[in-house]
């Protein structure tokens, strides 16, 4: 793969991170506030939905990280490798980790009767999307492994 394809998705990851990270340090306490004052009956749910948000964005630039790492190994011509197999399930974990955060966190709001529309409709996107890139890279997962045993054959045979 070309370098500049590499780089380009790297610079991606890169600006990816720091945007989640600017939005959850900067923005989201912000906005935590503000629904807090708007709805003050769930004001006492701030906190538990904040840390639920932190939580949830460590598997998210774990996620990132392993990308990243997925990305060197294309670089380096080391894509064929049971360390891209592992990044790529790493991905997946943890793609399949936030599904699982989120929904316990929905069910958790929706067992105090605070459950927004909007909320219940941002989370079901994120969920969506978090599953699709779980299911992707599966699936590339499975691609690769078995790319490495076809290639595993044909170097005993030789």
């Amino acid at each position: 793969m070309k370098q500049s394809t590499t780089t380009f998705l790297k610079t991606a990851i890169f600006i990816i991170g720091i945007i989640v990270l600017s939005l959850f340090t900067f923005l989201l306490p912000g906005l935590a506030t503000d629904a807090a004052k708007m709805n003050p009956e769930y004001a006492y749910l701030r906190f538990p939905v904040l840390i639920g948000m932190y939580i949830t964005s460590i598997p998210f630039f774990l996620a990132l990280y392993h990308a990243w790492k997925l990305l060197n190994y294309i670089e380096s011509e080391n894509a064929f490798s049971k360390l891209s197999v592992m990044a790529l399930r790493h991905i997946k974990n943890n793609a399949i980790s936030i599904i699982i955060l989120y929904v316990i966190g929905l069910f958790l709001l929706v067992s105090q009767n605070a459950l927004h529309p909007g909320i219940a409709i941002i989370g079901a996107v994120i969920i969506f999307a978090t599953l699709v890139i779980s299911v992707f890279a599966e699936v590339l997962q499975e691609l690769l492994r078995s790319a490495l045993e076809i290639k595993s054959e044909n170097d005993l045979t030789v």
